[in-house]
């Protein structure tokens, strides 16, 4: 019989040591190690893939490479985060917290993708529950397999009798690997499952979607260096009470980082959003104070979102500072910049901010209409429904340029706004005669107030 041992291995970065350690010696984190108790392994060699040959060097000059290679998938918004369409061989990992949605976005792309067969692997559920979801979608697709089980060997029978084109895995937590033998989702059974599953992958050509657990500070769950096995990690994100749900790109060695998807959650499953800026403006028959339309990218994308602030007297003394979807940080210097350059008395007052929709948005580009809907709140004067903001703000007060901007001049023009206020920098680079909106350059802070009531 095996001799049975004791290992502490670092949550962030996978390092093992024989005794627990405050801090890791090797990525430095404080209180990271975990006790697990392992059995020396009988066998540490890893099942040679059929049909694989020695790896030989080649020149790079050699390497046929095809831009033909992506598997494009039926719903746009995810190629579109994983750089149009699906790379083959390529291991993907998917994270979120629990009920946002994770589940049901891989089997909607897996019920909508026909012509594609599908392997998903799901060891939380039983079969007749990833049915009903299959029907609540209200899609079919013939070519989807689904398969319950946790056993990595068997699972990679069943993908040898089956040959899919796509692997789903539901979720990676879940997988044991024979070969070790600690608990299913402990840190050792999350390393060798996911390399033993990249390496079928590669070899094989076949892509691979993983779903992975979050922590409590909305971290993956798992050692650190799953995220760096992985060729793509997204993360599927939303608020509760909202609708929307969004998919970003924390890493992507196939494309950019910066894309995002935007859906929206409904009776049948989640909706791909076209159009998120016409989601993300409230419907309103009034003008009303502390509201501002910003002009903003995420990604490739040109989209306009609503600030909405409210200024008051300070009821207890010291002045808030709450922000929802905004960094805290950034609005204390706007409205430093504010009473420094302008005198507004904002230091005693409180000053509420929140993004509509339920987005964090970290564009610098905001900072014009976060100062704009302060303004409008603190001096209850509505500013115009069909006017938009696109600068950053400095310290010293200036209306700095910002990038991209004939873009978002592009997307305010389309959805009928009549004006848009940018920095002159950016006025000096760009052919007004060919928007239909008015375009205001401003260079400071204090032309700001003035032209904008």
């Amino acid at each position: 019989m095996a001799k049975s041992s004791t290992r502490y291995y670092c949550q962030q970065c996978g390092a093992q040591s024989s005794q627990w350690i405050g801090k890791c010696p090797s990525c430095g984190a404080w209180n990271s190690y975990i006790e697990e108790v392992i059995e020396k392994e009988k066998t540490t060699s890893h099942k040679k893939v059929p049909g694989t040959k020695k790896a030989q060097p080649q020149r790079i000059s050699e390497i046929v490479f095809n831009n033909d290679q992506r598997i494009v998938l039926a719903d746009q918004e995810f190629n579109r985060v994983v750089g149009n369409g699906l790379v083959p061989g390529g291991v993907t990992l998917i994270g979120g917290e629990p009920g946002i949605g994770k589940s049901t976005l891989l089997l909607q792309v897996a019920m909508n993708s026909h012509n594609k067969k599908f392997l998903y692997i799901s060891g939380e559920e039983s079969a007749r529950q990833i049915k009903l979801r299959a029907k609540r979608i209200g899609k079919n697709n013939p070519d989807v397999y689904v398969l319950t089980e946790t056993a990595l060997n068997s699972i990679i029978d069943h993908i040898r009798d089956i040959n899919p084109d796509i692997i789903i895995v539901d979720s990676i937590q879940t997988l044991y690997s024979e070969n070790i033998e600690s608990s299913a989702g402990s840190i050792s059974q999350i390393r060798e499952c996911a390399s033993e599953l990249q390496q079928y992958a590669k070899h094989l050509n076949i892509p691979v979607l993983l779903i992975g657990h979050i922590t409590k500070e909305g971290q993956l769950a798992g050692p650190k260096v799953l995220e760096h096995m992985v060729d793509t990690v997204l993360h599927f994100e939303g608020d509760r009470h909202y609708g929307y749900r969004i998919l970003r790109t924390l890493k992507n060695r196939y494309g950019s980082t910066s894309e995002l998807g935007i859906y929206e959650m409904n009776n049948d499953g989640l909706r791909e959003v076209a159009n998120p800026s016409e989601i993300l403006l409230s419907h309103r028959d009034e003008n009303l104070s502390g509201i501002a339309i910003a002009a903003t990218i995420e990604g490739l994308r040109p989209m306009l979102i609503e600030t909405q602030a409210l200024v008051s007297t300070a009821a207890y003394g010291t002045p808030q500072r709450t922000t929802t979807g905004f960094d805290t940080r950034r609005l204390n210097m706007l409205l430093a910049v504010l009473e420094k350059r302008n005198g507004f008395r904002l230091g005693v007052k409180d000053v509420f901010l929140n993004i509509a929709g339920g987005l964090t948005v970290d564009d610098p580009a905001i900072d014009m209409a976060v100062v704009a809907s302060v303004l409008s709140s603190n001096e209850d004067k509505p500013i115009d429904k069909f006017t938009c903001f696109a600068a950053e703000v400095g310290l010293s007060g200036e209306i700095r340029s910002i990038n991209r901007v004939d873009q978002r001049i592009k997307e305010a023009d389309k959805l009928g706004f009549k004006r848009i206020f940018i920095s002159k920098y950016n006025y000096q680079a760009i052919e007004p005669k060919h928007y239909d909106i008015e375009i205001i350059p401003l260079a400071s802070i204090n032309q700001f107030y003035d032209r904008l009531f």
